[in-house]
């Protein structure tokens, strides 16, 4: 991006119900204007499995009592819980002229350098949406875009317990294995991730120095 770069809020939630976020990112989406400040909502959801628009029940292989949500974004199943960092990206693609393509090549680079900051070799698959540590993912992206805005984003493994992917074929693939960062001896916590986590998408989308981050309440 070049230019002075358009408005961007960055919030912080804190744990969160999956249901009420997801809606108020679509209805956040479909009332925003021309001159809308983009958002990037940092939070961790509570035990949820979500499948995108192209979810299989076959890959959901043994829920229990973690709840199932049909979400409107793309790609398959996946697990969301505590210690996993969330970041949901409203962005305007057409007024920053960033395609779906781009946008999603800057979520994972953005964890790979996150990653390589802490000596952690990672890489994404273009086969397969996300980015993965010697063959195991640790984060999964899912999108969608609407009246040429996006919503949605990644989630990243970092201190959350694993258990839960082995009730699903991660992101439809039977016998993915996943991990962590704190089982990749990465031991920041989440929130000071989440922070190290804005700043990179921050200037990936243009800004020298971050916005601040808000707290806000979920």
């Amino acid at each position: 991006m070049t230019g002075d770069p358009v408005p961007l809020q960055i919030h912080h939630l804190g744990l969160c119900d999956y249901l009420p976020v997801w809606r108020r990112m679509q209805a956040f989406t479909d009332r925003r204007g021309p001159q809308t400040p983009d958002q990037i909502w940092l939070l961790q959801h509570f035990p949820v499995f979500t499948q995108g628009q192209a979810g299989r029940a076959e890959h959901l292989l043994d829920p229990g009592d973690i709840p199932v949500v049909q979400a409107d974004r793309g790609g398959q199943v996946t697990y969301h819980g505590p210690g996993q960092l969330i970041a949901y990206l409203l962005i305007d693609l057409r007024r920053r002229r960033l395609g779906v393509r781009a946008l999603v090549t800057l979520l994972e680079q953005s964890v790979v350098e996150l990653l390589a900051g802490h000596g952690v070799a990672a890489a994404p698959r273009p086969e397969a949406p996300g980015v993965y540590v010697d063959g195991r993912k640790i984060a999964a992206l899912g999108l969608r875009v609407r009246r040429g805005c996006s919503f949605h984003g990644l989630s990243l493994n970092v201190a959350m317990d694993l258990a839960p992917f082995s009730r699903i074929d991660p992101c439809g693939y039977p016998g993915l294995q996943v991990t962590q960062m704190a089982d990749l001896g990465i031991d920041t916590g989440i929130d000071a991730t989440a922070v190290e986590l804005a700043r990179i998408l921050a200037a990936r989308l243009g800004y020298n120095e971050p916005p601040p981050l808000l707290r806000t309440e979920p």
